[in-house]
């Protein structure tokens, strides 16, 4: 079929929830898409932080094939080889001693929820309250949209979960005066994605510790979209010397396999027992499987060297365009997650750069959001930096 066809097809059988831009997307190698003409597209969306390792990378390819002629699913009755290979590698290599496997970022997070109210139920302890930040997004189930601290999310689906309470990103103080007895955790995004690409301060993210630990309540990281190398580290809590109780992975885990996880210490994870919680598809041997090989890919191909060099030098190159174009306000960003914010819309800006065979992001209306795949070039990143640089020249 023809873009249009899928178009019309779509239109008329899928429900309205996204404003789609008008290509289907039909094949991907590395950096590379290709719609249904013909279109090649250099991808700087990367699914949205979730081809980290590119698209269709050969080991993620060649693990599903391989898992899907054994085994394809079986229901977690049973024990599964690859979820327990993969919980392991994912334990050895963070702070966590147990995963819960689940489907989706939204899950991880409902899942970290619920084993917080669990945990404090266990201990005989009447706490239940989460606070989470001011732009956050945590999904869109009722416990993960409750916790995202973003009005026009939760607009239209009240009542919400209770108990939920947002502060200010970058204000301690706030958390501070925040918290009551029946304050049970804190959750937060290391680094905002969908908020506007914001960066904790200095020492931010050390004294919400500090402050979970005087006041005894647990601290949730919401990964899912900074996890998996997206910052230059496995996980973005490295950066800031800091070990969360709970930590929420998906995105970027499986190499665009559907899976997510929630990580947690022995002490926090006992809470579950079974038929505290459930995923019928979780951890199941295709998405596992997957898991493995993307984890191993990160690992072991420089694809975090490879963040960290491309991540700067494309940071630099997006950061000089701000000598150039007036309406250019700020760069910031870690890794390959980068925003630029500007003082214009940006949705006409991403629309042209698609139109020239570009995809980039545009979030909260005038921020300009770089997800490439972590194996992106510097090739690319000055391919990129050329359309980009061609469509800005017309709203000198």
């Amino acid at each position: 079929m023809t873009n249009q066809e899928i178009i019309d097809l779509t239109n008329r059988h899928v429900t309205n929830t996204y404003r789609r831009f008008p290509i289907t997307i039909v094949k991907g190698e590395g950096r590379r898409v290709w719609d249904a003409d013909g279109k090649v597209y250099l991808d700087f969306v990367a699914g949205l932080a979730v081809c980290n390792l590119g698209h269709c990378h050969p080991a993620v390819v060649k693990a599903i094939k391989e898992q899907a002629e054994k085994l394809i699913h079986i229901s977690n009755l049973y024990y599964i080889e690859s979820q327990a290979e993969l919980a392991k590698l994912l334990c050895e290599n963070s702070f966590a001693d147990k995963v819960f496997f689940c489907n989706s970022g939204a899950e991880a997070n409902e899942a970290a929820i619920k084993l917080v109210r669990k945990y404090f139920h266990n201990r005989g302890e009447d706490r239940f309250q989460v606070i989470s930040m001011e732009k956050s997004f945590h999904g869109r189930t009722m416990a993960a949209m409750a916790a995202t601290g973003q009005k026009k999310i939760r607009e239209g689906f009240e009542p919400l979960l209770e108990k939920f309470s947002y502060v200010p990103f970058n204000d301690v103080d706030a958390v501070r005066r925040a918290i009551v007895p029946r304050t049970a955790a804190i959750m937060i995004e290391p680094i905002q994605g969908e908020g506007g690409v914001i960066l904790p301060s200095d020492g931010y993210i050390k004294e919400l510790k500090a402050l979970c630990k005087e006041e005894g309540i647990l601290l949730i990281f919401d990964e899912i979209q900074v996890g998996m190398g997206r910052t230059g580290r496995l996980f973005a809590y490295e950066h800031y010397g800091v070990m969360p109780d709970i930590m929420t992975l998906a995105k970027g885990l499986a190499g665009g396999i559907a899976i997510g996880a929630m990580l947690a210490t022995d002490d926090v994870a006992s809470a579950f027992t079974p038929g505290s919680h459930a995923s019928t598809f979780g951890g199941n041997p295709i998405a596992a499987s997957a898991g493995i090989a993307s984890v191993n890919a990160i690992i072991e191909e420089n694809i975090l060297d490879n963040c960290r060099k491309i991540g700067t030098y494309l940071f630099e190159r997006l950061d000089g365009l701000k000598r150039k174009y007036h309406f250019i306000r700020e760069t910031r960003g870690k890794g390959l997650i980068i925003g630029m914010e500007l003082d214009i819309p940006g949705a006409d800006i991403v629309n042209i750069c698609l139109q020239k065979g570009l995809l980039i992001n545009c979030i909260g209306e005038k921020i300009l959001r770089f997800l490439p795949p972590l194996t992106v070039t510097e090739t690319e990143v000055d391919e990129m930096i050329g359309i980009l640089s061609t469509v800005l020249d017309g709203y000198k």
